[in-house]
C-alpha cells in the first residue's frame, strides 16, 4: 500500500479509508465545472442569462475592487440580466488574477493614451503608494486612465461572452427539448 502524505489527504471517510485531494488544477476544473452547470441550468431566457454574464465580465476587467460585485448585480437589475449570471462570471473573471498586473499596465496605457493622446514612458502608478490609492488625486492620476483604458477589454469581452453563451444555451436547450 503506498504511503500517502498527510497534506495530501482530505480526512477519514466513514468506513476508516484515507480519500486523497485533488490538485489545485483538478479544484479549479471542478469547480468551473459545477459553475458551468449552474449558468446552464439557471430558470432564465437564454438572452438574460447572457447578458447578465456578460455584465459580469464586463466589470470584472474594470480595476474597481470590492465594487464588482456590486456593480454587477446593479447592471443586470437594470438591464434585466440575469443577477446569478452576472456574479457567477465576474467571480469566474479571477482566474485571470495572475495576469492582472500585465492587464493593469497595458490598461493604463491605452487610457494615458485616449485621454493624453501619449503613451507614458513610465507608468505613474509605479511611484505611487499603497496607502496612496485611497485618496481621489490618485484617482484622478491613475485610476482614470486604468478605468478608461479597461474599457478597451471589457467591452469586447463582454460582447463575445454575451453572444457565445447565448448561442452555447439556445443549442443545450434544443438538444433537451428534443
Amino acid at each position: 500500500m503506498p504511503e500517502q502524505r498527510p497534506d495530501d489527504t482530505k480526512g477519514e471517510t466513514p468506513k476508516g479509508k484515507r480519500t486523497i485531494r485533488p490538485n489545485p488544477w483538478q479544484r479549479m476544473v471542478n469547480w468551473l465545472r459545477a459553475h458551468h452547470l449552474t449558468l446552464m441550468t439557471l430558470p432564465d431566457t437564454p438572452h438574460s442569462i447572457a447578458l447578465g454574464s456578460a455584465i459580469g465580465m464586463f466589470f470584472g476587467f474594470t480595476p474597481l475592487f470590492g465594487m464588482k460585485t456590486l456593480l454587477s448585480i446593479l447592471g443586470a437589475w437594470l438591464c434585466k440580466g440575469n443577477k446569478i449570471a452576472a456574479v457567477i462570471t465576474v467571480t469566474l473573471h479571477d482566474l485571470l488574477l495572475p495576469f492582472v498586473p500585465a492587464m493593469f499596465l497595458w490598461q493604463y496605457k491605452m487610457g494615458m493614451w485616449v485621454l493624453y493622446g501619449r503613451l507614458p514612458q513610465r507608468p505613474g502608478f509605479r511611484h505611487v503608494a499603497l496607502r496612496d490609492f485611497m485618496e481621489w488625486t490618485t484617482f484622478l492620476t491613475v485610476g482614470r486612465p486604468l478605468l478608461v483604458g479597461s474599457l478597451f477589454l471589457a467591452l469586447p469581452a463582454a460582447v463575445v461572452v454575451y453572444f457565445g453563451l447565448r448561442g452555447v444555451l439556445i443549442r443545450a436547450r434544443q438538444a433537451n427539448a428534443k
